[in-house]
């Protein structure tokens, strides 16, 4: 479960792109080669990128498209034991997977041949590993690792020792503050230590408050005293009540995840002097000297009001309620490197109670991950030496102007736009940059420390080392370079203070991307990605950001109202989907996925069209172009979920489950309707006034 805490998360992002007036060309010229992988043409899925197997033929199109292309998947697939989902990112998260054990055992091979120079990447990749894997050390060693941690949260007397602790980066301590650096919104020359709410065990504030969670807070309880246990205490249960009495108090104070999206109201700058009188509670300037950031550092405070409150709440709890609270979220932290009684007890509730999964992955998988998690890069660079055809960056390239071309054209036919606002538009949309694979510079790991025999001592060096790296941005000039996802990554993003988009190296396969594909399934994928990253820049958050990733507002005010009109009925479509009873997608929460995905789509069919320079696409295997377009971005987002999973997504998560990703975005395009012979009396049918156009 990923928690932000003071000792660092990463810098906020739109998750899952200058055009020019020439038409696009098609992306599949003759100067293509061959990915990698393949040694002939023919292309990874079905014999012309669309695996046509999938199709359920008894499903009417117009009723349910997502059921439609991926039916009999969807009804034959069984979710393996150890994933909460199972989908197309899956399959490509699997190969990669694969594909890193590969460099990691050669690396480890290396390391304890001796054949790899003391302090290399490779010496350290291979050691990281070999001592994750080690699990009889682990035992062995038992609690020593970690018992000169709880042996200090024991000796805590005042509240100023607890702050002492949450600013103590040696350790994994947990604390209601979350703090990370990024570009300051409104000051994109420089950077600023950005404060977020933090500090619960359980997903969000919602599984303490709604009673439909009531089962998951009370197994919680449960699990609490289970920590406490293991970490020496007697009284366990009265101490965990006290505990998740603590964390309700914080949960109370939370902001709802809706509204922390709204990047106006997360933006209150504050000086170390004010922000210790708006939350005096706090000891705030002796936490920053700690943590090593001077005094005079831009502080943004997002959920400001609740920082407030939980700084309050930090002052009403006594200090022994703190310090077993400092345990058991400890032990949590580093439960994947401790005695295994501790590791199959975090995995049994965050696992099986919370997200519905029967097993806990392979202890060669966590490593992996855990491998991944501290030396990203230097794993990524090897990666992309093996795995990455170069031909593909310079596919890609084509494919990002493309899009670019084909959204210019449509902002300037926008009905709903004026020309002040659309001039604006265009600026950003020209200054948009575009990363793909791979950074230009790899991350130097030379300060980092492996042990082979140290498995949780390679954790907290490794936790250690990105909180130095993090901090060491503070007073420097912005890197332009840096990159939030390695290579081997299978995802995209999009960030509003740099105005950039970014695509990892392991997306660009199949079902997104494949050289070898008709053009039309690669637009329908990996083109309606690139379309959704360039749609975050322009949907409800990332539209308040201008082409330098100022956070300023630059629409008039007849546009901006425009705007928010059609987000509006989006949402309230959104908002009528529920795939579990008595669970509803929040429109709110998604609406940001949700415009990109839209847009995206549109922005990739309009490219896909420009790209056939006025002639009619083949027919394939009876499946005409757009046809082929629209049924690959169903295929992109087949997903099955656990129940206990689709309910914490829906609670937690800005995406909208995959179904809603297909059909929610396609019944708003006119192009599919004529492509599949969509009428009045099909489930997906909205009137063409009630279909949503925003970009």
């Amino acid at each position: 479960m990923k928690r932000q805490t003071l000792l660092g998360c990463a810098a906020t992002l739109a998750l899952l792109a200058c055009g020019t007036q020439q038409a696009p060309t098609d992306p599949q010229g003759p100067e293509q080669t061959t990915s990698a992988r393949a040694t002939t043409d023919a292309p990874e899925l079905g014999t012309f990128g669309i695996e046509t197997a999938d199709i359920d033929q008894s499903v009417d199109p117009g009723d349910d498209f997502f059921r439609y292309v991926n039916g009999r998947w969807l009804d034959t697939f069984e979710i393996p034991a150890e994933f909460s989902s199972y989908g197309a990112f899956t399959v490509l998260f699997e190969r990669s997977e694969d594909r890193v054990r590969d460099i990691i055992t050669d690396s480890a091979a290396a390391a304890e041949a001796g054949t790899v120079q003391s302090g290399s990447n490779e010496q350290k990749i291979g050691d990281y590993f070999a001592a994750y894997l080690d699990t009889q050390e682990i035992e062995a060693k038992g609690m020593a690792p970690i018992q000169a941690d709880l042996d200090a949260y024991d000796a805590l007397e005042t509240h100023e020792d607890v702050a002492a602790a949450f600013a103590n980066v040696r350790t994994a301590s947990e604390s209601p503050v979350g703090l990370y650096v990024n570009i300051d919104s409104k000051n994109p020359e420089q950077y600023a230590v950005y404060l977020t709410q933090s500090g619960l065990g359980l997903p969000n504030r919602d599984y303490y408050l709604k009673a439909e969670f009531a089962d998951k807070a009370e197994a919680y309880r449960a699990f609490l005293a289970q920590m406490l246990t293991f970490a020496g205490e007697d009284d366990v249960q009265s101490k965990a009540d006290a505990v998740y009495a603590l964390e309700k108090r914080l949960a109370e104070a939370h902001w709802e995840p809706a509204k922390q999206r709204d990047r106006d109201l997360t933006y209150n700058p504050y000086t170390i002097e004010t922000l210790a009188e708006y939350a005096p509670g706090m000891p705030w300037r002796s936490m920053f000297e700690q943590l090593g950031i001077d005094p005079s550092t831009p502080l943004i405070a997002e959920e400001n009001d609740a920082l407030r409150a939980e700084a309050e709440i930090f002052r009403d709890t006594p200090v022994e309620v703190w310090s077993d609270y400092l345990k058991a979220h400890a032990l949590v932290s580093y439960a994947d490197v401790l005695p295994s009684q501790i590791d199959d007890a975090v995995f049994d509730f965050y696992g099986r109670t919370l997200r519905g999964v029967p097993q806990q992955r392979e202890r060669w998988k966590r490593g992996v991950a855990a491998v991944n998690g501290a030396l990203g890069e230097a794993i990524g660079e090897v990666y992309v030496d093996r795995y990455f055809p170069a031909e593909s960056k310079a596919q890609m390239e084509r494919l990002v102007a493309n899009l670019k071309t084909a959204f210019e054209a449509r902002l300037r036919t926008l009905d709903w736009m004026s020309p002040e606002t659309r001039e604006q538009a265009e600026a950003k949309l020209a200054s948009f940059t575009t990363k793909i694979a791979y950074p230009d510079e790899w991350h130097d790991y030379s300060s980092l420390e492996v042990d082979p025999d140290d498995a949780l001592g390679n954790k907290k060096r490794a936790d250690l080392f990105a909180f130095n790296d993090m901090i060491s941005k503070l007073g420097g000039p912005i890197d332009e370079g840096e990159w939030f996802m390695t290579p081997q990554t299978i995802n995209a993003y999009y960030s509003p203070n740099r105005n950039e988009i970014v695509f990892p190296a392991a997306i660009l396969q199949a079902p997104f991307f494949d050289p070898n594909a008709d053009p039309a399934v690669n637009y329908g994928g990996i083109g309606a990605v690139i379309g959704h990253e360039i749609g975050h820049g322009f949907d409800d958050q990332g539209r308040k950001s201008d082409g330098t990733g100022m956070l300023r507002d630059w629409w008039t005010e007849a546009d901006a109202a425009g705007f928010e009109e059609k987000t509006e009925q989006l949402g309230a479509q959104y908002g009528s989907y529920s795939p579990v009873e008595g669970f509803y997608v929040n429109p709110g929460l998604t609406m940001g996925e949700n415009i990109g995905d839209l847009g995206g789509l549109t922005m990739a069919y309009d490219a896909y069209k420009l790209s056939l320079n006025g002639k009619e696409a083949p027919v394939i295997d009876g499946m005409t172009g757009d046809q082929r377009f629209f049924a690959a971005w169903a295929q992109v987002w087949k997903t099955l979920y656990r129940e206990d999973e689709l309910k914490n997504r829906l609670t937690t998560d800005p995406h909208s489950p995959g179904q809603y990703r297909t059909n929610g975005v396609v019944r708003n395009m006119d192009a599919w309707y004529e492509a599949f012979d969509v009428g009045p009396d099909d489930d997906l049918y909205l009137p063409p006034e009630e279909r949503v156009r925003i970009w």
